[in-house]
């Protein structure tokens, strides 16, 4: 276990080792802060520093632990926290960079890679491609939102590493199975189209029977736990399908993400998202502190192979790779951003069309059903609201400059690099080619996106355009709280609610949130059991109307967020006030 003597037994020390880790991740997470620099990067140079003490001890790295014990997690935390809306808006996008670039980058990096080493073999060469080509969104994203970078380029990053992750392991995946001669080229297109088939079936599955259940448990603390398998569950469920385990976790994230906020309880909503925001905490910035950790390993393995020539040489390959990479990424977004803005042009065409025939459609509505005018509503107003976003967000040359500048690397390239098999040549040198590529890329990167955001000037969203979007969203939401209130359903037959507790209801939905000084009747008060009832009647009749309003995409993430966490915070209040 250790370089030099120790007195403490294994698991004394692992646990001395752990916690030293989390106090060492804290502090860098703190002092990036005021450093200005993002805390990957702290990591990364502190693990390094670390691993050169004397008698620091070794810590072996098996690539399983990071494939199947901590990407999992991290993909379905990130999953489950994007909007759903976000991700189908920047759909282009983030499939371009997310499975297109990845594509583009392995093969040109392999086909450079090849030509350097031809005893290599192209498919070990596409393999080491497809290992160095998924991006990391964990530094970027925290330098962008330290920056205030718009949320779309923000949505679009993080998509980006949901799905690139996926594609790249599905890659490398096809190339092992052809290093071993036992596929032909229609049978790698076959695997990689079960893969991709195999994952979202999977996931989307697995999601909807996790709603299912987790709808049913009632106790928060349970339901949250049950939410802990779910990644691990996916992952090898698709994988033993022989689909991609990454897509299938991506998937079911989404799927729970998006349903959260109709089948689960507030209070499980919000404890779920504290424990997976400290868990993908801990766990991203655990492996870039052990990526640090482990380079003097990968340098000495090349430099008993090869001697120093060797690991000169490998070294010099490591930053060549990393100049490709960098080329192909603005060779592939440039072309990308073009054909978007002419899409997105004639998507303003057709859906301009679209909602001048609008009073036609509801006309013919009525002929569909009694529910026919109001879906045809629902799809007028979301294609309004797309439209409106085109408009005011569109990806232009600045917004490319960014994706273009943030093509870090991590967890990833340093986990499925040492998935290559033992018989590829020259493995401990690929080895170290990805580790250089992914330490270079994080560094290049966290100290020029920086700069590259403040040289463009770019701006988050307007707060004041926000604040009157956020406005105009609660005036909905008191309009249909007025209907509830006019018209209160009774529960169980129970007596008509009294007119002071409408009014007083009435007041307290009105500033949705805000504490309203009150004095409550003795527990056995009739009135009280009406305030608990009508209380929860409407914050029903809010959280439909907030859940239209997300359906339709009239209003943004951010305002909807806000929103949603007021109504939950609201919810637990009640709770608390009936003594739940």
């Amino acid at each position: 276990m250790a370089r030099g003597s120790g007195s403490y037994d294994v698991p004394v020390e692992l646990a001395l080792l752990g916690a030293a880790a989390v106090i060492l991740i804290v502090a860098a997470a703190w002092s990036s802060r005021w450093l200005g620099i993002a805390t990957p990067l702290i990591l990364v140079a502190v693990g390094g520093a670390l691993s050169y003490l004397p008698g620091a001890p070794e810590i072996p790295l098996e690539p399983e632990w990071i494939l199947v014990l901590v990407l999992p997690p991290l993909l379905y935390s990130a999953a489950v926290n994007v909007p759903l809306i976000d991700f189908r808006r920047n759909l282009t996008p983030i499939a371009g960079l997310g499975i297109l670039a990845v594509i583009v980058s392995a093969l040109v990096t392999g086909a450079v890679l090849y030509w350097l080493i031809p005893d290599l073999g192209f498919p070990a060469a596409l393999a080491l491609g497809a290992v160095i080509s998924p991006t990391d969104a964990v530094a970027a994203t925290s330098i962008a939102k330290r920056l205030g970078l718009p949320h779309r380029l923000v949505t679009v990053l993080e998509g980006e590493s949901l799905i690139n992750d996926a594609s790249a392991l599905v890659l490398l995946k096809t190339a092992i199975a052809a290093i071993g001669g036992t596929l032909s080229l229609w049978g790698a297109v076959g695997h990689f189209g079960w893969a991709v088939a195999g994952g979202l079936l999977v996931g989307g599955a697995l999601g909807l029977v996790s709603v299912w259940v987790r709808s049913r448990v009632t106790d928060e603390l349970l339901g949250t736990a049950l939410s802990f398998i779910v990644p691990f569950l996916a992952y090898l469920g698709a994988e033993q399908l022989g689909g991609s385990g990454v897509i299938a976790v991506v998937v079911a994230g989404l799927t729970i993400g998006h349903q959260s906020a109709r089948r689960f309880t507030a209070r499980s909503r919000l404890s779920e998202r504290m424990n997976w925001r400290t868990i993908q905490f801990m766990l991203e910035n655990g492996v870039f502190l052990l990526m640090g950790y482990q380079l003097h390993i990968h340098l000495a393995a090349v430099v008993a192979d090869y001697g120093t020539e060797g690991l000169w040489w490998t070294l010099g390959v490591g930053l060549l790779m990393v100049g490709v990479l960098l080329v192909a990424r603005v060779a592939f977004v440039a072309p990308m951003l073009g054909w978007m803005r002419l899409r997105d042009r004639r998507s303003l065409e057709r859906g301009e069309r679209l909602l001048a025939k609008g009073d036609a459609w509801r006309e013919r509505a009525g002929e569909w059903g009694p529910r026919g005018p109001e879906r045809v509503d629902r799809v007028l107003r979301r294609r309004g609201a797309d439209l409106e976003f085109l408009r005011r967000e569109g990806l232009g040359w600045r917004g490319g400059a960014v994706l273009a500048s943030a093509g870090m690397r991590g967890v990833v390239t340093v986990a499925a690099v040492q998935a290559l098999p033992a018989s590829v040549p020259y493995r401990s040198e690929l080895i170290l080619i990805a580790v250089v590529v992914a330490i270079v890329t994080l560094a290049l990167g966290g100290l020029t996106l920086p700069i590259v955001i403040r040289a463009l000037g770019l701006q988050p969203a307007d707060a004041a355009a926000l604040e009157t979007e956020r406005d105009e969203l609660i005036e909905e939401i008191k309009a249909v709280t007025l209907d509830a209130l006019r018209n209160p359903t009774l529960v169980d037959g129970a007596e008509p609610f009294d007119d002071k507790v409408i009014e007083q209801v009435g007041r307290e939905a009105a500033a949705l949130g805000r504490a309203v000084e009150e004095q409550f009747a003795p527990a056995d008060d009739p009135a009280h059991d009406q305030l608990r009832r009508l209380r929860a009647l409407v914050l029903e009749a809010q959280r439909a109307a907030l859940l239209d309003a997300r359906a339709t995409g009239a209003y943004s993430s951010l305002t909807i967020s806000a929103i949603q966490a007021v109504l939950d915070a609201e919810e637990l209040r009640g709770a608390r006030r009936d003594g739940h």
